[in-house]
């Protein structure tokens, strides 16, 4: 070993770093998605890595977890250096990751899931006793209350987010990459996940936490690594570092108001729904105004996203009447909502926004094609200059428009399905959790976007779990919980202690 080295493993040591990334590259049919990334990561320490979609963060959480081989570096890991990992090697040495869509089996137990791929067997089958025994003391560890025998089907996101640590921690793992943990969760569920952090921090257990939510970064972490195009730009103490110069870390720059306001205001009810009923809502009636941005707001259940597919078509209502402008609207399906001119961005954009094995041309065109149709041909051109037109109008990094659309960061695919929902010229946009997985500069863009589209006199229905977002993006905000709409919030009404006191109250009259 050279003088450099071995001062370098000094170092290491010294430190007590569990990890350490030196000069990573990832490139990708020339791509740079990784360059020259070096990183340290103590013991012990949640350690949060931060920046816009398309920053590098996928691509580094893969070559750390053997998904994928550097094209160039290698990872010191425990003080042993490796030139690549292998996924079952990365196991093997403590390191495990829980990503933002879910690893679980739905039918089975929460037992089942825990141990799935290492069950415990006796004679040749799986001892359900001894899984059961097993995973019920460990949720008695870290201080779960959860029944390990249900399917994780009839759990809530929070508790499968809960079952995925808890995998995690069956595993011994000593290093565990968290990927958009808390993106699903309400405020409350996420003071949960945040204590069974802490307890794995006590534990000494190390936590990559890759986040959007800036706020989250500053509660947990004891460090934050930015990311920038790639490239590395800086680590900081969470202490040391404040809001405002992490954002210009992360993008480059200092973006304007966190929340703009369109200079048009709220006109004429343009539509009404009365006593809407299914198996999911609750007599729930409201209005909408033109040039009006309506937030709904509740915990994770309430009924909102159920709300919005039957005003789309997805779903069927039982009883209750919809007006659209001056008369009753039936949408029967998606594409009657669409040629009356109401669209929809669902809350999970992979599984019902975009496919995933198109390109983004075809995503973008797939609701509109009868636009670019002349005599039943597709004019290539037109479609080409719509497509194009709207890729720069939301800055859509792709190489081309002929990328498939699997192959873009979370961001960039959801503003594909903003896209795709402006190729339909609707007039009522309902944006389901339109920022949830992205970062803070493509939510200023997908801020701005809204309210350019007030300014051109459309209208949009918000559905957004994030408060901050909800109270400075809405003009009116109406609460729901268990199927119902519990409340409705004035501008000069709104703070967050109001809007969950509503949504929670109607809980406890329920139980009561």
């Amino acid at each position: 070993m050279d003088t450099k080295s071995a001062a370098f493993f000094v170092e290491f040591l010294m430190e007590d770093y569990i990890l350490q990334a030196k000069h990573l590259s990832k490139y990708f049919a020339g791509v740079k998605a990784l360059h020259d990334v070096s990183l340290s990561i103590k013991r012990g320490e949640v350690h949060a890595i931060c920046g816009e979609n398309g920053a590098g963060k996928s691509t580094l959480i893969k070559l750390l977890t053997g998904a994928n081989e550097p094209t160039s570096g290698s990872i010191i890991f425990e003080g042993q250096e490796y030139t690549k990992l292998e996924p079952r090697q990365a196991m093997n040495l403590g390191i495990t990751v829980i990503y933002q869509e879910f690893s679980l089996v739905p039918y089975l137990s929460v037992a089942e899931n825990i141990y799935l791929g290492r069950e415990i067997q006796k004679h040749g089958i799986r001892d359900i006793k001894a899984m059961n025994k097993g995973a019920q003391e460990l949720c008695e560890s870290m201080g779960i209350t959860i029944d390990i025998n249900t399917r994780i089907c009839d759990l809530g996101v929070a508790y499968q987010e809960i079952v995925e640590i808890m995998k995690a921690v069956s595993q011994h793992s000593k290093f565990i990459i968290m990927d958009e943990p808390t993106a699903p969760l309400t405020v409350k569920e996420t003071q949960i996940f945040f204590d069974i952090i802490k307890k794995l921090k006590e534990n000494n257990t190390t936590i990559v936490f890759i986040s959007h939510r800036l706020e989250e970064v500053f509660e947990i972490c004891d460090r934050v690594t930015v990311l920038c195009d790639g490239k590395y730009v800086s680590t900081n103490d969470v202490k040391t570092i404040n809001r405002k110069q992490l954002i210009s870390y992360m993008v480059g720059r200092e973006l304007a108001d966190d929340f703009p306001k369109p200079d048009k205001k709220p006109g004429n009810v343009i539509f009404q729904a009365k006593n809407l009923t299914n198996q999911w809502v609750k007599d729930a009636s409201f209005e909408l105004r033109e040039c009006e941005i309506l937030g709904f707001g509740g915990l994770v259940g309430a009924g909102r996203t159920e709300l919005a597919r039957i005003i789309f078509g997805a779903d069927k209502k039982l009883s209750g009447e919809m007006f659209y402008l001056v008369g009753l609207y039936e949408p029967g399906s998606p594409q009657g909502a669409l040629k009356n001119g109401i669209g929809l961005i669902p809350e999970n954009r992979k599984s019902q926004g975009v496919v995933s094995g198109l390109s983004v041309k075809e995503n973008i065109v797939i609701s509109s094609l009868n636009q670019y149709a002349r005599n039943s041909v597709i004019n290539r051109r037109l479609e080409r200059t719509a497509v194009n037109t709207l890729i720069g109008n939301l800055n859509i990094k792709t190489p081309s428009a002929e990328q498939i659309i699997a192959n873009l960061s979370g961001g960039n695919q959801q503003k594909v399905v903003l896209a795709k929902l402006l190729a339909t010229n609707c007039n009522i946009f309902i944006f389901d959790e339109p920022t949830r997985g992205i970062d803070v500069g493509a939510k200023q863009e997908i801020y701005h976007l809204m309210c350019h589209l007030v300014e051109e006199g459309k209208s949009i229905i918000m559905i957004s779990s994030e408060m901050p977002e909800l109270i400075g993006m809405s003009n009116r905000i109406m609460v729901m919980s268990n199927g119902k709409i519990c409340g409705e919030l004035q501008r000069e009404q709104f703070s967050q202690e109001l809007i969950l006191e509503i949504a929670s109250s109607n809980l406890f009259n329920e139980a009561a």
